[in-house]
């Protein structure tokens, strides 16, 4: 006959293999659930791991593992030559008993504060979460195409290796990282930098990037120019540090350098931001002309150029226009960029290349944010620049998003050939979407969710002159992308048709 335990046990204890949870892991919390609940009273004598093996059908050094994990918890005491035994862990904290504070009453966390605090308006969410089976944002990659399994096996191994328990230990970088290394190496190979380790500053993104360029180089009320269509999370960022942000005209050869000029005399600016390669969001390039004016302006008035260059790696067609910062020979150009994108957000790395009197200061920012980083993120991204595998994987993307682009334009060609304008950019992972005649853009986003698509505000651009939103198309495959337009308008047809009315 069965022990009471035995019996207990295995009425309560279910496993799945196919779980991504280890079994023994999985036994373990239904043994704890039934400690927990009093099934397993303190003392009670647990099977042994051979009976245990044989009651639930599985390997003994499983029910070894099982026990070892229970008793790290605290929950059993294995005796040698005596036996396994429940424990009931000691209470850690002691309870809290104060009546007079009206503790007793206490049934959810404080909503507000007790004291008072200024919110922040520039930082204020922009997120929307709508439950739309179909959404289109500014141009992110597609993660269906990110390696998984190569990157699983790159993440495992790097996990392993004892060199990395001594990175994390290091109260100081000494010298410079293997990965700076690699960076520069690969940078000066693919946009003509001739840097150093020295030169450059790896972070968690280019938004983190631009934080900490703001703390450094902006004070109060200082002048910041931006394109008049321009990223609102570089906005936030500036706004957030105290610039005063005037905008500038942008036409098809990217800001107008001139009307800079024209308006503005030496040391009244303090930067200006630019997406030379492909501007945000209407994905023109900052010609060569306006470049050389910019650099000759920037040396001539000493303000600080800010060159957010956040898609560098997607070039379908030509060659891609190389930085303003590889023609810097004055240390004007703070350029920032990102490693990764179409990988996983938590393999993408944000960078700054700057003067190293700048990389310096932005390290002495960055140690209070995020002294370290991510050392197995840094260790796989180096092995895949050292190994050549990085522009494999990128070329490999490359050839989808440009056969997405066309079909994005075809399926355009067919839905919106007389109401809408476009030009289907060099690179990007979005187009510039121009309606005419006009509609509301707001009208067009509510009609969309009404037809299960979801079109963020960040995306929608509309005033006297301006009526496009950002179409990103990077993260739809051809079947999606024919879904999405005949969404978008089924949406549009449903706004003229209520105009009209």
């Amino acid at each position: 006959m069965n022990s009471p335990v035995t019996d207990l046990l295995k009425k309560l204890i279910h496993f799945e293999k196919a779980l991504v949870t280890p079994v023994y892991i999985q036994i373990a919390q239904q043994i704890i659930n039934a400690i927990q609940r009093g099934y397993l009273m303190e003392g009670t004598v647990l099977p042994g791991t051979r009976n245990l093996a044989v009651l639930l059908a599985i390997n003994r050094n499983t029910a070894v593992a099982v026990y070892e994990e229970l008793a790290s918890q605290g929950w059993v005491d294995m005796v040698p030559n005596r036996g396994t035994f429940v424990l009931m862990p000691e209470q850690k904290t002691a309870p809290i008993k104060a009546p007079a504070q009206g503790l007793e009453k206490l049934r959810d966390y404080p909503i507000s504060t007790g004291f008072p605090f200024q919110p922040s308006f520039n930082l204020a969410p922009t997120d929307a979460f709508l439950v739309c089976k179909y959404v289109i944002n500014d141009g992110q990659p597609d993660l269906r195409l990110h390696p998984t399994y190569q990157f699983s096996r790159m993440y495992s191994a790097s996990m392993k290796r004892a060199a990395l328990i001594a990175k994390w230990n290091q109260t100081n970088e000494q010298s410079a990282t293997t990965f700076n290394l690699n960076l520069a190496n690969y940078l000066n190979a693919t946009r003509g930098f001739h840097i150093t380790s020295k030169n450059i500053m790896s972070t968690r993104s280019t938004e983190m990037s631009l934080y900490i360029v703001s703390q450094i180089l902006i004070k109060q009320a200082d002048v910041v120019l931006v394109a008049d269509l321009s990223h609102y999370k570089s906005n936030m960022i500036f706004q957030q540090a105290g610039a005063n942000i005037i905008t500038i005209p942008v036409d098809e050869y990217g800001l107008d350098v001139d009307y800079i000029k024209t308006h503005f005399t030496k040391h009244s600016i303090r930067c200006v931001y630019v997406c030379a390669h492909r501007q945000y969001p209407t994905t023109v390039t900052l010609s060569a002309e306006r470049r050389l004016k910019l650099l000759q302006l920037a040396k001539a008035y000493k303000f600080a150029i800010i060159e957010d260059d956040f898609d560098y790696d997607f070039q379908f067609e030509g060659s891609a226009m190389l930085p303003m910062a590889s023609s810097d020979a004055h240390g004007v150009v703070i350029y920032l960029g990102k490693l990764g994108q179409s990988f996983f957000p938590s393999f993408q790395v944000g960078f700054v290349v700057a003067p190293q009197t700048i990389i310096n200061e932005a390290k002495n920012y960055l140690q209070i944010l995020d002294k370290q980083g991510d050392l197995i993120q840094k260790q796989m991204l180096s092995e895949l620049i050292v190994e050549g595998e990085i522009h494999r994987l990128i070329k490999k993307n490359m050839t989808v998003y440009k056969q997405r682009r066309d079909f994005l334009g075809e399926t355009l060609q067919d839905y919106f050939q007389s109401l809408a304008t476009w030009e289907l950019p060099t690179g990007g992972l979005a187009i510039w979407l121009r309606f005419e005649p006009r509609i509301s853009l707001i009208e067009l986003a509510k009609k969309a969710q009404e037809n299960d698509l979801f079109l963020p505000k960040t995306i929608l651009y509309q005033n006297k002159d301006i009526c496009a939103i950002r179409l990103g198309f990077g993260h739809l495959n051809e079947v999606d992308i024919e879904i999405v337009v005949q969404k978008l308008k089924s949406s549009y047809d449903a706004v003229v048709s209520q105009k009209g009315n």
